[in-house]
């Protein structure tokens, strides 16, 4: 899976990068169908937020997570996605068998 990491107010060190690669990276393996996500690090006042979008079966996903420590922010948004991730196919899989028809009877 692609990661596109950018920051706002935030610089991007080799140990951010790899968290986010790492708990991404672990969502990947539960979801193999996902091949980008766009991952936003924004350093405000009180909290430290991440958003992640990508795109999985057809539809956009995208999660945001606030905290006071970036990794826990990191940590949050991963968890959140995965939820988001189970829900969509949860969805797609419903509606994937036609309803029964009744047969007319000759």
């Amino acid at each position: 899976m692609q990661i596109n990491l950018s920051g706002h107010h935030v610089t991007i060190t080799d140990a951010i990068k790899d968290n986010v690669e790492a708990k991404l990276g672990k969502v990947a393996s539960h979801f193999p169908q996902l091949d980008l996500a766009n991952v936003t690090l924004t350093v405000e006042r009180a909290a430290q937020s991440v958003e992640v979008t990508t795109q999985y079966l057809g539809a956009p996903v995208a999660v945001q997570a606030s905290h006071q420590d970036m990794y826990s922010a990191i940590a949050q948004a991963a968890k959140k996605l995965e939820a988001a991730l189970a829900h969509r196919k949860g969805a797609v899989k419903g509606h994937r068998h036609d309803k029964p028809t009744i047969a007319e009877a000759s």
